[in-house]
């Protein structure tokens, strides 16, 4: 009896430690986290045990017309779009009009790779595991800043000039830019373009009526939520970010509603429909979207005592408290999102902001507060640990990038013979770039992304800092001169200034040389 008493007792102390936030603490959670950061707008939602069980809008749309978000307001779910590129990818596999080995190369024979043998074996589950041998966001000046106008062709092209940092299929290193190859092979392959096959295919079926594959494609602009920006220190509504190529990478715009959906469809492992009579995709894909595929470095945090970790076809996937856990975040200039799952669980929760960059802060926060309650741990106090860090972190980048301005000012340029730098510059990739005089000042633009143009400020030696036209994102960057025997610049190197630029900004990937002697 004391055995039956014992255990009685144990599980009532789990049961009640594994007590749920209900809807009014999730309200006070995240209106405490809205007090601690500046962000706008955000929305939460919790599925649980095949129900949605919270989802909310908090805050407002824009912080000019006021008006409030709520479940069903559009967000740029940014890179939480690669798992709907992977689906895609496994309807086609089931179909059998690919394989997931399937070379690359026998589907767009213009594919390119940095050597001949990456060429010729890179597969398809390589353009979605980040195991290119590429480095972190190699290429995204493509399409950062938005506005350029480089096509899949010059996509297809481009990365054969590209230089690996990791032996191919050793290393994980987040990239745009394969996904977008991707979407390019599900648009030949199935005879539509990406957007129309995720409409049609996915969300169609699930009745996810109010998201869209694309910008564009929302008519009805009415719930669409703005995107701000916290990097000046003070909130401001900045333009939305257009589409690249295609939205396989971070295309399209949702609700949490609507994800609600999409997350009980990977929890029920393709199945859906109200009686769960109905298959997306089979469990054997879900199985494999849900495997390892590119190793990754584990977290040793003892509050989680997580054993592994790695990247699947468009998830994080790793272990807390013995159970999997299912991740993703997507961001975009003024959007962010969070989506996470722990299967064991039979929980998902999904947080859209439209504030960079303090909205990093709060839906990492909120997120892992929610998650912690499920997984029975106590109070870890996110919201405020993540209001420090990221208090410490803007201040250090402040210090840092004000210093840089403040030697701009003093510094003299008197000396500076601009003859010697003016001229055409050419990246293989990135197509040209000129420095040109412009009322009696230097100033640098790229021919091809045109946001990317501004005043060359000397700093110091042969560097000058510029401050782009484009402001979205804080890339301000240094432009640092290689001179020849004759004092004439020969080569430039583009470096960003702030220590937390956006890795998509990959100035470092540059090798701008002159052209015209």
């Amino acid at each position: 009896m004391k055995t039956f008493y014992a255990l009685l007792c144990t599980l009532l102390m789990s049961a009640s430690m594994c007590a749920q936030m209900n809807s009014k603490q999730i309200d006070s959670l995240v209106n405490y986290a809205m007090s601690k950061f500046n962000v706008a707008g955000t929305a939460v939602a919790i599925v649980k045990d095949g129900k949605i069980i919270h989802s909310k809008g908090y805050g407002v749309k824009s912080i000019e017309t006021k008006s409030p978000v709520n479940e069903h307001t559009q967000f740029a779910i940014a890179s939480n779009s690669k798992a709907f590129t992977t689906v895609a990818l496994a309807l086609l596999v089931e179909e059998g009009k690919i394989n997931w080995l399937d070379k690359v190369k026998d589907h767009i024979p213009e594919f390119t790779m940095y050597n001949d043998y990456v060429e010729d074996n890179f597969n398809i589950q390589d353009l979605v595991t980040h195991r290119s041998g590429l480095g972190l966001g190699m290429g995204d000046l493509m399409f950062f800043p938005d506005g350029s106008d480089f096509t899949m062709a010059d996509l297809l092209s481009s990365f054969q000039y590209f230089k690996p940092e990791s032996a191919f299929r050793t290393k994980w290193d987040y990239d745009n830019l394969l996904y977008l190859v991707a979407g390019e092979l599900i648009a030949r392959k199935s005879g539509m373009t990406w957007e129309a096959f995720i409409k049609t295919r996915i969300l169609d079926p699930l009745n996810m009526d109010n998201t869209y594959a694309s910008l564009r494609e929302i008519k009805d602009v009415s719930n669409l939520s703005s995107s701000h920006s916290t990097d000046t220190g003070t909130i401001r509504i900045i333009p939305t970010f257009k589409e690249m190529i295609n939205g396989a990478a971070g295309g399209i715009f949702s609700n949490v509603d609507d994800l609600c959906e999409w997350m009980l469809l990977h929890l029920n492992k393709g199945k859906y429909g109200e009686d769960l009579n109905k298959q997306l995709f089979s469990g054997l894909n879900h199985r494999e979207m849900w495997k390892i595929h590119t190793v990754m470095r584990v977290n040793p945090d003892p509050r989680y005592n997580s054993h592994f970790s790695g990247y699947g076809l468009g998830w994080f996937l790793s272990d807390v408290k013995g159970n999997m856990k299912v991740e993703h975040t997507g961001g975009l200039p003024g959007m962010l999102s969070n989506t996470i799952m722990i299967p064991d669980l039979n929980l998902g929760v999904v947080i859209l902001t439209n504030t960079s960059d303090d909205g990093g802060g709060l839906f990492s926060s909120v997120a892992n507060a929610i998650v912690d309650d499920y997984l029975g741990l106590d109070n870890y106090k996110w919201v405020d640990k993540y209001a420090a860090y990221y208090k410490k972190r803007t201040k250090g980048n402040d210090d840092f990038t004000n210093k840089v301005w403040e030697e701009v000012e003093v510094a003299d340029a008197s000396n500076i013979k601009q003859k010697n730098y003016i001229g055409l510059y050419e990246d293989k990739w990135f197509g040209n770039v000129e420095v040109y005089r412009n009322k009696g000042k230097m100033h640098i633009r790229s021919h091809r992304s045109p946001k990317l143009n501004g005043e060359l400020q000397f700093y110091k030696d042969h560097t000058f800092a510029v401050k782009w036209e484009y402001q979205d994102m804080n890339a301000d960057a240094f432009v640092i001169f290689e001179m020849d025997e004759k004092e004439k610049a020969q080569r430039i190197k583009i470096k960003g200034i702030s220590p937390n630029i956006d890795f998509s900004f990959d100035f470092q990937d540059l090798d701008l040389q002159r052209v015209n002697k």
